[in-house]
């Protein structure tokens, strides 16, 4: 999975230039509030639209690099068989939930928001482009679920076990 490689590095990119963004932004509010004592008008909004970025991208990175909550008491007991299943069931569900949550209901959020020209308050950017990310992490989720899934069946056809 050569392709999987390269998306992981773009998206811990993404995530770690974005979250050196928001610990900057964080600071310059901290620095003009308090050391200039004339705080700066966009760093809250922009702090906040950061960190959306930030949790939406590092979720679906997590997701890839299999770091997500998992709890795994009933897989450690189940044959190799049954243990594939189950992934395989727990990743279709992942990709049920990412397409209508994230894709569908992500993409039109921000349809609703570039149809009705909302645009925020300190910044004056549409709105649309912060929800944006809703739908492109998802896509990113549905892809990391795909992939292992593959990933999780080309074993089983390389390595057979009798059960």
């Amino acid at each position: 999975m050569k392709h999987r490689a390269i998306i992981d590095k773009l998206l811990g990119w993404l995530v770690t230039i974005f979250m050196g963004v928001l610990v900057i932004n964080v600071l310059w509010q901290v620095t003009s509030r308090f050391v200039i004592g004339h705080p700066s008008s966009f760093t809250d909004e922009l702090a906040g639209y950061l960190l959306i970025w930030v949790g939406l991208l590092g979720a679906a990175y997590a997701t890839g690099q299999k770091q997500h909550l998992a709890i795994d008491l009933i897989s450690k007991r189940l044959t190799e068989h049954r243990k594939r299943i189950l992934d395989t069931t727990i990743n279709s569900l992942i990709i049920t939930f990412a397409v209508f949550i994230l894709i569908i209901g992500g993409s039109n959020l921000v349809y609703i928001t570039f149809h009705l020209n909302q645009i925020s308050s300190a910044l004056q950017l549409p709105v649309g482009y912060v929800y944006l990310v809703i739908p492109v992490s998802g896509a990113f989720i549905i892809y990391y679920a795909i992939t292992d899934i593959i990933i999780i069946w080309k074993k089983s056809i390389e390595t057979p076990i009798a059960e």
